[in-house]
């Protein structure tokens, strides 16, 4: 990214995780890019909902590429293990990987110092609203 290091207080992207061709990449330029203490929350489908869930999104979806294009998403999105095995590669500290009925959310806070990083824990929750 065309930005300095520490420039941003926080990053956000929803819908595009699964879209990334080098995922890790582009990981470690939002680490690169955050301010100490800056947040982060990477949003997006993820492959393991509920076929009801699916379905219901399809349905909802009028234009038959939209439709396409959905169904190709949800095929190229990331299960929570997926997006787990994939930060612990990375240099973001203090990720969460939170999963829902639809998709899943990373989140996080860069570490304000290298004491603060070394003990930074990672972990993951199911959303009460059905995993």
């Amino acid at each position: 990214m065309p930005f300095d290091d520490a420039y941003f207080d926080g990053v956000f992207t929803n819908g595009s995780l699964h879209e990334w061709s080098q995922p890790e990449d582009i990981l470690n330029e939002i680490n690169r890019v955050l301010k100490p203490g800056g947040t982060y929350m990477i949003s997006d489908l993820k492959r393991n909902m509920s076929p009801l869930i699916k379905w219901f999104m399809w349905a909802m979806t009028r234009s038959k590429e939209m439709r396409a294009g959905l169904l190709t998403s949800v095929a190229a999105a990331y299960i929570p293990g997926e997006a787990e095995a994939m930060l612990a590669r990375t240099r973001l500290q203090g990720w969460s990987v939170t999963s829902n009925s639809m998709g899943l959310v990373i989140s996080g806070r860069k570490p304000l110092d290298s004491t603060e990083q070394s003990s930074g824990q990672n972990r993951t929750q199911e959303a009460a609203v059905g995993a």
